[in-house]
């Protein structure tokens, strides 16, 4: 089985946001782009602003689609997509994450992200 996630490349200038998972979920402490789980009858578009607004406590704006990415975990298949994003309104909380991050692309290296993330990051990177 497939799960449809969405999640959000937000800008702030040069600097994007990541997100840590916390400690007790699967993948615990790895870094991500904030998004989850589409839930029926929601666009991608609609599932992200939803968790954005969940999990930050912020008013996204859903640009472009950045990018698709199809991961295998050893319990679970993800086809996430990834989408630009910018924040509307409203001030970060951190509502589910273990720590929130502000990081340009030169910083990647130094966090340690999901798997499904990898293909994203080296796009970032221009590799």
């Amino acid at each position: 089985m497939v799960i449809e996630v969405v999640a959000a490349l937000i800008w702030d200038k040069d600097r994007f946001m990541i997100c840590q998972r916390p400690a007790d979920k699967a993948r615990g402490l790895l870094w991500e782009f904030v998004g989850g789980k589409l839930e029926a009858g929601e666009t991608k578009e609609q599932a992200l602003i939803r968790e954005c607004h969940e999990e930050l406590a912020v008013k996204i704006h859903v640009g472009e689609e950045f990018m698709q990415v199809r991961h295998e975990y050893p319990e679970i298949t993800i086809n996430l997509t990834l989408f630009n994003a910018s924040i509307a309104e409203g001030s970060l909380k951190k509502l589910e994450h273990n720590d929130i991050r502000w990081i340009t692309i030169e910083e990647i290296p130094q966090y340690a992200f999901c798997p499904a993330d990898e293909s994203i990051l080296k796009k970032l990177q221009g590799l």
